[in-house]
């Protein structure tokens, strides 16, 4: 098994639509979010809007095993000392193997390359589980936030590179 993390080009796009998909429906289905009630969640993502963030400039990044991609990360430069991190995710064959942890690695690594200070994520507040892993690599809790377009709560946590 030979692992290798690089850089997403446009050939990818449409694998890493189907690697979001996969992972973030655990999650959906999980917490009852639907394409009606959430249609902007990973699990309903289309090529577009990847397509778009790339063209945006945010960084995408794709762990891959033998030749699969398995997972998946997005750095969104919000500031000159923040950066966003998105979409990430592992398939559900291959979490709980360390390639999530293998993945915030890169990500902490690149941010701080480019300067950054500081690492946000939003993620769905009633997932427990999630903000605990997230808590336990040195993510803190920074507040809530309900909106009226969500089906859930969303929780925001910060890492301070420094």
């Amino acid at each position: 098994m030979i692992l290798h993390i690089r850089e997403i080009v446009n050939q990818d796009l449409d694998e890493c639509v189907r690697i979001i998909r996969e992972g973030f429906l655990t999650v959906a289905n999980e917490f009852g979010i639907t394409v009606e009630n959430c249609p902007s969640n990973g699990a309903f993502i289309k090529k577009e809007r990847l397509e778009a963030d790339k063209e945006k400039g945010n960084l995408m990044y794709g762990l891959f095993c033998d030749n699969s991609l398995i997972g998946f990360m997005q750095l969104e430069k919000a500031d000159n000392e923040s950066y966003y991190l998105e979409k990430l995710t592992v398939t559900p064959s291959h979490r709980h193997c360390g390639y999530g942890k293998t993945l915030l690695d890169l990500a902490r690594k690149i941010v701080k390359e480019l300067g950054g200070k500081w690492i946000g994520i939003g993620i769905v507040e009633e997932n427990i589980r999630l903000k605990d892993w997230y808590t336990a690599y040195g993510f803190r809790h920074t507040g809530t936030k309900k909106f009226e377009h969500l089906p859930f709560t969303v929780g925001f946590m910060e890492l301070n590179l420094e």
